[in-house]
C-alpha cells in the first residue's frame, strides 16, 4: 500500500502516524500547509521568540523528500490572529479561517491525487474537515479512503451537550458544538459515507459513531501515545498540606469545568486548583468568577504545561465529551495521576484505583468522591503516580504508528 497523507496543521499523532508509515515503506506523499525540517534556515528562525509557533510544525528530517507543503492559507490565518483581525479567522466564515485552511489544503490534495496515482498511490489517509474533496477524487480513481475520526462524532456531541445545555443554561454560552453550519454537519457526513477504513483513537469516539445514520465502514480503534517518561517524580508529602490539583483544556461545560469548579468548592480548605487553559467565549459571567478564585494561566508553551504537571498532585480532567484527551497521557507521563471520566480515553489506559481514577461524566458528585478518596488516602497520589507511569513507559508514539501500519496491513492483507 501506497499512502498519501493529508492533514494542514500537523501535531504529534499526524508526527507519528507520517514516521510509521514511512518506516513500513507505506508513504509516498504527505501534504500540509507548514512544515519545518531540523537544521533548516526556517526551523533556526523557529528559535526566536515571534516564530516559535515554527517549532510546533517540526517533523522529523527524514520526511522532508516525501513533504509536500501548501503553505499560504495558514500563513495568513496566523498572521491575522496576531494582527488581531479576528473577523478574518471567524469560524467558518472567515476567509482565513481554520474550516478555510482544511478546505484550501484538501482541494489541493484531490487535485494531486491524479499524479500520485502515476507513481503508485492507492491509498489516501485523510482526518476529519480535511477529507470530502480528496475522497471523492479518490474514488473517482479507485483509490482506498482511509479516514480518521480524531474527536466523537458530531451527531453525539450535540445531542449530549443539549442535554448539558438544558440542565447548565448558565453554562451553554461556554458550549461551542452548535455553531457548526448544516453544510460543515453535511460534509462530516459525507467523509464518513466515503471512508472504506475508520481510525479512531479511544473507544469513547468508537460508541458516538453508533449515532451515524447509516452503514459504516470497519472501524479500528488505535489509541494515542504518551510524550517520553523522564526521570522519576519525586513526591511530595501533604502533611496536612492542600492537594494541588490541576486542569488543562478549553474552559468550556463540554469539559466538564462547571462540575469541577463545583466539586473544588466543596473541599476549598483542603485543595488549591490551577486551571490552564483559553476561555472559549468572553463575557461568561459564571466563568469569570469561577476562574477569579483559583490560579489560572490561559496559555504556557507545552514544555512548561509538562513541568506544571509534574509539580501538581493530581490532574482533574473532567470532559464530558472528549476524543481522546492528551493531557491525560501527558500528566501520566509526568508520573501525576490523573481523575477523568468514562467520556475520554480514560478507560483506555486507566485501571480504576490502580493508575487513577476513572468516574461518571457530568457528576459533581463522583468528583467529590474521588477527591475525598486522595484526601483520606494520600499516599495514593505517589502509588497510583508511579503506577501511570509505568503505563506511559509502555506505549510510545513510535508504537503507535506501528499499530497504525499493522491496522491497515491487516485489513488489506498485505505481506510484511
Amino acid at each position: 500500500m501506497e499512502i498519501v497523507l493529508s492533514h494542514p496543521t500537523g501535531n504529534a499523532f499526524v508526527r507519528a502516524a507520517a514516521k510509521g508509515f514511512l518506516e513500513a515503506d507505506m508513504l509516498l506523499q504527505f501534504h500540509t500547509a507548514i512544515a519545518s525540517f531540523p537544521g533548516t534556515p526556517l526551523d533556526k528562525i523557529g528559535f526566536l521568540s515571534p516564530f516559535s509557533e515554527i517549532h510546533r510544525r517540526r517533523f522529523d528530517a527524514a520526511l522532508r523528500t516525501k513533504t509536500h507543503l501548501w503553505p499560504w492559507m495558514e500563513l495568513w490565518r496566523l498572521l491575522a490572529g496576531k494582527a488581531g483581525l479576528n473577523r478574518l479567522t471567524t469560524h467558518e466564515n472567515g476567509f482565513f479561517s481554520v474550516d478555510a485552511v482544511y478546505k484550501h489544503l484538501d482541494k489541493k490534495v484531490a487535485s494531486q491525487l491524479k499524479n500520485a496515482q502515476k507513481n503508485g498511490a492507492n491509498a489516501i489517509y485523510a482526518y476529519e474537515d480535511g477529507a470530502a474533496s480528496s475522497f471523492t477524487r479518490a474514488k473517482e480513481l479507485n483509490m482506498h479512503c482511509l479516514y480518521d475520526l480524531p474527536i466523537g462524532y458530531w451527531r453525539t456531541a450535540r445531542q449530549l451537550m443539549d442535554i448539558e445545555r438544558q440542565k447548565r443554561p448558565e453554562w451553554a454560552k461556554t458550549i461551542s458544538s452548535f455553531s457548526d453550519s448544516p453544510e460543515k454537519l453535511n460534509r462530516k457526513d459525507e467523509e464518513l459515507r466515503l471512508a472504506d477504513n475508520i481510525i479512531v483513537a479511544s473507544k469513547f469516539t468508537a460508541t458516538t459513531l453508533l449515532n451515524y445514520p447509516g452503514k459504516l465502514a470497519p472501524i479500528d480503534v488505535v489509541p494515542y501515545a504518551f510524550p517520553s517518561v523522564g526521570n522519576p517524580k519525586e513526591y511530595r508529602k501533604l502533611n496536612g498540606g492542600k492537594l494541588k490539583l490541576l486542569f488543562v483544556g478549553g474552559l468550556s461545560q463540554r469539559k466538564g469545568i462547571a462540575n469541577l469548579f463545583e466539586a473544588v468548592e466543596t473541599f476549598k480548605n483542603y485543595v488549591e486548583l490551577t486551571i490552564i487553559g483559553y476561555k472559549a467565549v468572553e463575557g461568561c459571567s459564571i466563568l469569570d468568577k469561577s476562574l477569579a478564585k483559583h490560579r489560572w494561566i490561559p496559555s504556557l508553551p507545552h514544555e512548561k504545561i509538562l513541568k506544571i504537571m509534574r509539580e501538581q498532585d493530581v490532574l482533574l480532567f473532567p470532559s464530558l465529551f472528549e476524543g481522546f484527551g492528551l493531557v491525560i497521557t501527558e500528566a501520566m507521563s509526568q508520573g501525576t495521576p490523573v481523575i477523568t471520566t468514562d467520556r475520554t480515553a480514560g478507560p483506555d489506559f486507566i485501571t480504576h484505583n490502580e493508575n487513577g481514577w476513572l468516574i461518571e461524566a457530568g457528576s459533581t458528585l463522583a468528583i467529590e468522591v474521588a477527591i475525598q478518596d486522595i484526601l483520606q488516602n494520600p499516599t495514593k497520589v505517589e502509588t497510583f503516580g508511579r503506577a501511570a507511569m509505568k503505563t506511559a513507559s509502555q506505549r510510545s508514539w513510535r508504537k503507535y504508528g506501528e499499530e497504525l501500519v499493522s491496522v491497515l496491513k491487516n485489513t488489506y492483507k498485505l505481506a510484511y
